[in-house]
């Protein structure tokens, strides 16, 4: 089969490898990929790797690289194992890339898969990623999705379940004031999952005017701010009642400006999220975190059980992760026409999704 697979830092090929079995173990699920999205973190490998991808054999997982990459996904079931009951062949499914322990980790044991020591993902330390024609899964990485949800918004599970988990972080309800720094996909999702939790007031900061011109028409009531020519948290206190800034602020860059921005214009009590990966340490102003008295908090990926619930606000329309879809591409042209597409500092596109089918 075709799969694209991570070698080095700008090193991507696309190769013919050894389809998974047809006959899958017990408790696992093959499918036919169907579509899959370029995800920030495959942008990093891509640029910087290998991150997360392992150079050696993974401890869980026993993978290493060269990685079929891909973890924003999903497919057709093509066969299962015995044992697997969830799904049959032809089900249409999404995928939940995360790869862990079931019991006898700390974590595992307690429902929080995510943050098992030892876990893994689909596309990143796993045998199998979405930039292929066929992925051998875990049962528990695959879950149903209704006949109103298309394939392509299948591959947007993921990356909406870490906006919906980052909203979650934040406390957001209905009324909330949020601001979003990082206008990107995840920064537009989350965005989306703040407005579908009840949102009153939506603010964006990016220094990318294009992007900011794409958010506005997927939220045309959305305040959207230029660091580089204003001060976020001015804007946001000038709109906020009371003058006193937004409720919560998400952080979705992994950029100290950013970050500081989002202290900044969080009001006393108010609670920040951080969801981008920083690469490096980040000085923060510590006096206001203590003086604002804000509560900092993570953003991890997502619990696993989020699946059904992200599935039911795509497919109600709640959450229309459609609207961040820019551009559709095939495997063949993945490098030149996606990952290459998505570095151009222009930042002309928000989610590129490969056409596995194509």
């Amino acid at each position: 089969m075709k799969a694209l697979r991570f070698h080095a830092a700008k090193d991507l090929r696309l190769e013919e490898i050894a389809k998974p079995t047809s006959n899958p173990p017990s408790g696992q699920v093959l499918i036919r990929n169907t579509f899959v999205g370029i995800c920030g973190t495959d942008l990093h490998e891509y640029v910087s790797g290998p991150i997360f991808i392992p150079v050696e054999p993974h401890p869980f997982t026993g993978t290493s690289g060269p990685q079929v990459l891909g973890h924003e996904f999903g497919g057709v079931v093509e066969a299962v194992g015995e044992g697997v009951t969830s799904v049959k062949p032809g089900d249409r499914v999404s995928v939940q890339p995360l790869i862990m322990p079931r019991s006898g980790d700390y974590f595992a044991d307690r429902g929080l898969f995510h943050l098992s020591t030892d876990l893994a993902l689909a596309g990143l330390s796993w045998q199998s990623g979405g930039m292929a024609e066929y992925a051998l899964l875990n049962e528990y990485n695959v879950q149903n999705i209704p006949d109103e949800m298309t394939d392509e918004e299948a591959a947007l599970v993921e990356p909406s379940a870490v906006a919906v988990y980052a909203c979650d972080r934040g406390g957001v309800a209905a009324g909330s004031s949020v601001l979003v720094t990082g206008a990107g996909p995840i920064g537009v999702l989350t965005l989306l999952a703040a407005r579908a939790a009840g949102a009153a007031q939506l603010f964006l900061s990016d220094i990318n005017d294009t992007r900011l011109h794409l958010a506005r028409t997927i939220l045309p009531d959305v305040v959207t701010i230029n660091p580089v020519r204003e001060t976020v948290g001015d804007v946001v206190r000038s709109k906020t009642e009371g003058g006193v800034g937004c409720d919560v602020a998400i952080e979705c860059v992994g950029n100290e400006h950013a970050l500081k921005a989002c202290t900044d214009a969080v009001r006393k009590q108010g609670v920040v999220v951080q969801t981008g990966l920083h690469p490096h340490e980040n000085p923060l102003d510590w006096f206001q975190v203590t003086f604002k008295d804000i509560d900092l908090r993570g953003s991890w990926a997502y619990p696993t059980h989020y699946w059904p619930r992200v599935i039911r606000l795509i497919g109600s329309g709640l959450l229309p992760a459609n609207k961040v879809i820019t551009k559709r591409i095939t495997l063949n042209e993945a490098v030149a026409e996606g990952f290459e597409t998505l570095l151009d500092p222009a930042g002309k596109h928000l989610k590129i999704l490969i056409d596995m089918t194509a």
